[in-house]
């Protein structure tokens, strides 16, 4: 059984829109290189404690039959990644003006509020991994209601964190385009929560994105990163320049940030570190205890807890920040 605790960070809730007009997004400038500087022994003193931990944490039970389920999860993940190369994006299917085919689920969301059930929403994989990720998911979401769930592929053996995320603001503005909706919800799983935090934070997509809600993502870094020296893998790992950059400050996002991460997850080492911890961006972390990684996309209590979350338009409950510009009466 997965254990979900949820806790805001230590700067607070996140403050309510009061965005203006649209503003333009910039351009990624030339950066150093992301190779980390040597680690101080205060670092390296948790960095021990840390591997210590989770040496300590293999032997919960919880623990063991999150492995268990993780096994299962990989051996499907590997057989349907195929599929996740050949079955398109999704498309925009519409709000339902009729409502008695829908079940008692979608019917009731969109009575309580059409427009968080027209809100499009853009899945991101991680590395090594393609749509085929969210099958789950992305059922889970139009089951309940949600009309518009995309879902994008991109390279990532190749790629770096930065460029990536100028590939997706092209398919959020395509999305825009598509839909008429002004703002998008957007779930990111492990390098795709990183790449999505980089549009956001850094390029000025929190004009476009509502809602990032991240799972397994590698914010503070991970030393698992060390195993493999590509460049990609030097910008996830602690204290590396991406690293830096996006623990700058942030001033006036607009966007809500949800970070689900769990302490089985061995993606992520210390596990703590898929945490968003940022003083400008005022997180919600979800604690999930026993979840491996590729597991969390996939878990029911996360499905039913991202569904609660963008059934919403604010972190409140209310519906302040409207994906799309309401009509009104020329006088």
């Amino acid at each position: 059984m997965v254990t979900i605790r949820p806790t805001f960070g230590v700067y607070g809730p996140p403050r309510p829109y009061s965005g203006d007009a649209m503003a333009t997004l910039p351009r990624p400038s030339a950066v150093p290189s992301d190779e980390p500087p040597a680690a101080p022994q205060a670092s390296m003193l948790r960095r021990a404690r840390g591997l210590a931990s989770a040496a300590l944490n293999l032997l919960d039970p919880a623990v063991l039959a999150g492995d268990a389920v993780e096994s299962v999860w990989l051996g499907a993940h590997v057989m349907t990644w195929p599929i996740g190369l050949l079955v398109g994006r999704g498309e925009r299917s519409g709000p339902a003006y009729r409502l008695e085919h829908l079940p008692p689920v979608q019917r009731g969301l969109l009575v309580s509020n059409v427009e968080a059930a027209g809100t499009p929403i853009l899945l991101v994989h991680g590395i090594v991994s393609n749509r085929s990720i969210f099958t789950l998911l992305r059922r889970g979401l139009t089951r309940r209601g949600f009309s518009n769930v995309f879902a994008m592929n991109y390279l990532t053996v190749a790629n770096d964190v930065r460029a990536a995320a100028a590939g997706l603001s092209v398919e959020v503005e395509r999305i825009v385009e598509e839909t008429g909706f002004e703002r998008i919800h957007i779930i990111g799983h492990s390098l795709g929560g990183l790449i999505a935090r980089y549009y956001v934070t850094r390029l000025g997509g929190d004009v476009r994105v509502h809602t990032l809600i991240t799972l397994g993502t590698p914010h503070q870094g991970s030393y698992a990163a060390y195993a493999v020296p590509t460049k990609l893998m030097q910008q996830m790992r602690p204290g590396s320049h991406l690293m830096r950059e996006l623990d700058r400050p942030v001033r006036g996002s607009r966007t809500r940030f949800i970070s689900y991460w769990s302490d089985n997850d061995l993606a992520i080492i210390p596990q703590r570190n898929a945490s968003l911890r940022h003083r400008d961006l005022g997180a919600r972390n979800i604690k999930l205890h026993g979840a491996g990684h590729l597991t969390l996309p996939m878990l029911g209590e996360v499905v039913h807890g991202i569904s609660h979350a963008l059934a919403h338009l604010d972190a409140h409950g209310g519906t302040v920040t409207s994906g799309v510009t309401p009509l009104t009466r020329d006088e």
